[in-house]
This record gives C-alpha cells, structure tokens and sequence, in this order.
C-alpha cells in the first residue's frame, strides 16, 4: 500500500427494492448520499439505466440535482452518463446547469454502451448499430461546448459554455481506457460487474497517458462491491441479493431488488452459478477485518488513486451500515499510514 490513501466515493444505483416505489428508492439515495457526506465519502455518482425495474436512476441528471441540492460537500455526478443515448448539446446543457446551481461539485462521468437493451435503444431514438462507434466524435462534440466561446461559433451550451465540468471516461475494456489516455482524463474501470479486463486497462491508460489542461498524470479510478457488515455470514447473506439481480440478468429478466436468502442453492444452476461469481469477483465481501484485508491486496495490486464502492443491498439500514463500515476502515487505515509515516 501507497503511503496516502485513496478517497473512498459512492456509486448507487438507486435500487427499486421488491414491495416498494421509485420514490422510495429516491428518498434512500438522498439519506445515503447526507450520510456519506458526513462520512467523508468523496463523491457520489448515480448511474444512468434505462428498463431496469429494479433501478430508478433513468433520469440520471434529475437525481444528481436532488442529491446535490439536499447536500452540501459532496461532488455529485454521474457513474454515468451513457453518451449514445443522448444528444452532447443536451448533456451539455443539463451538467452545465447542473454547475452553474452546484458550483465546483459536478462530475460528468461517461460510457459508451446504451445500459439497456437494443429495443429500449430505439425507443430513445438512437442507432443501436452506430451509436457505440461514434462514440469519440460524440465525447469532442461534448467537449467543445463546455470550452469558451470563440467567433464563429453557431450552436452554443447555454448554460454551459466555458465551465469547467470534470470530463471522466468510464468503461469495461482496453477501449475507453486507451482514449482516456489520448485525452489525458480521469478513467473510472467497472471491475464490480466486468472483472476480466481489470489489469489490462490499467496498464493502456497508464502507460499511454498524455498529460492534459484537465490532467497532468494518470488517475485511476476503480468500481467495487463492497458488502460490509457485523460477520462475514451476514455480509454474505446481503450479498445474495446481489447475486439475484445478475442471475435475473442473464436469463434476460428485469425484477425489483430481491430481499437476501441464506443460500442461493436450489435458485441457480452450477453453469448460473460459476458465471455470476464470475462475473462478481470483483467484490469484497464480509466483516471489517474481512473488508480491510480485501482493500489492502486490491491497493497492493492496482495502485488504484480513488475506490467507488457499490452495494446492491435491500435493507436501507443494513445498507447505510455497510458503507459506515467502509468509511471506519477508510479512517482507520488511514490513521495507521499517518502513524507509519510518523514512525519513520
């Protein structure tokens, strides 16, 4: 482990749980978000997603607006933004409202894929054969209309134009972690749902990296499950919801978060069951010793300069009390770098 440690921030996907309503789900996220506030979380990204009955942050830019508008410290942003579906002017113009209301607190974090599927693609009115692929003609355009007017200019980002709205590059593959690089931004990997290209990118974006107006050096960011709770039998057992959703997933269903089930056999068949471990072992799950110890290798391994932890978890107060855990450790592992620092 480095000798500062990484900031801890938040990715929610405003979960729809089972029995309950997207206002629900609305009024958890902004207790959450006033609670890592006072935590100390860095930041907190909401996820566009679109046909998901279990996820109510759609509208993405809506909720950001509400979070930031019922905090105060917190940067605030997407986790993100899927770019193909929309139009750069709009998204232009919305995060550029969005920083003229929350000055020096908005995030635009951005993706390449749709985050649904091809029919809801076309029902957002947007090529789902070309969209992917104009996908950094659309990030330049989007770019260009959050630099300052100059003359000439016909189409203008009002509000917008000439703010400074951190640009991040999301993605699963070598592929945003490599233009990441050319245009010297911030790239955020999505090892909590995509594991297997996790090394690969890391080293594209690092070692093709040119420095930038944005950015003078390469920073990482990396999406992590993290279920933490009182005993490694409880945090496992809120972690079957999880698993629920991804097994729902592949056999092409949409559900409400499920509440947890003390084991998963007899839900899922061994071909299920080694693809969504698989495909979730980008996740540290367990009690407090059993969390640092995940945090540490994953610090030791990846150099990582800021984690985004996520957690599908049901129960809204299991759910706060997975994140405190997480924001303990942070302070505590920082406290005990301070004193090694000091030591020496």
């Amino acid at each position: 482990m480095s000798s500062s440690l990484p900031p801890f921030s938040i990715l929610d996907l405003s979960p729809i749980l089972r029995g309950s309503t997207a206002a629900d789900s609305f009024r958890h996220t902004l207790d959450l978000a006033q609670h890592a506030e006072r935590w100390g979380y860095h930041r907190y990204w909401l996820a566009e997603h679109h046909n998901f009955t279990g996820i109510a942050s759609a509208a993405t830019s809506v909720v950001i607006g509400h979070v930031a508008a019922g905090t105060s410290r917190i940067r605030v942003g997407s986790g993100g933004i899927m770019l193909p579906n929309h139009s750069p002017l709009v998204i232009a113009e919305q995060f550029g409202t969005l920083e003229s209301l929350f000055p020096g607190r908005i995030d635009l974090g951005l993706g390449r894929a749709p985050g649904t599927d091809p029919r809801t693609t076309q029902a957002l009115r947007r090529d789902p054969i070309r969209s992917g692929d104009t996908f950094p003609q659309d990030l330049e355009e989007l770019r260009s209309y959050f630099s300052p007017s100059v003359p000439g200019r016909a189409v203008h980002a009002i509000p917008g134009e000439g703010l400074n709205v951190p640009i991040w590059l999301l993605g699963s593959s070598t592929f945003s972690a490599e233009l990441a690089a050319r245009l010297g931004l911030p790239f955020a990997f999505a090892w909590h749902f995509a594991p297997d290209a996790l090394f690969a990118a890391l080293e594209v974006y690092r070692d093709q990296f040119r420095p930038s107006a944005s950015l003078d050096k390469p920073y990482a960011m990396i999406g992590v499950n993290i279920f933490a709770a009182d005993t490694d039998h409880e945090a496992e057992r809120l972690f079957t919801s999880l698993q629920q959703q991804f097994l729902m997933h592949i056999r092409r269903g949409t559900q409400p978060l499920q509440p947890p089930v003390e084991t998963m056999n007899g839900l899922w068949s061994p071909s299920e069951e080694a693809y969504v471990t698989h495909q979730l072992s980008g996740s540290i799950v367990g009690s407090p010793k059993t969390v640092r110890l995940g945090l540490e290798t994953l610090f030791a391994e990846t150099g990582v300069d800021e984690i985004l932890v996520t957690a599908q978890i049901f129960d809204h107060a299991a759910r706060l009390h997975s994140f405190e855990i997480v924001a303990d450790l942070r302070h505590q592992m920082e406290e005990h770098l301070l004193a090694g620092n000091l030591a020496r």
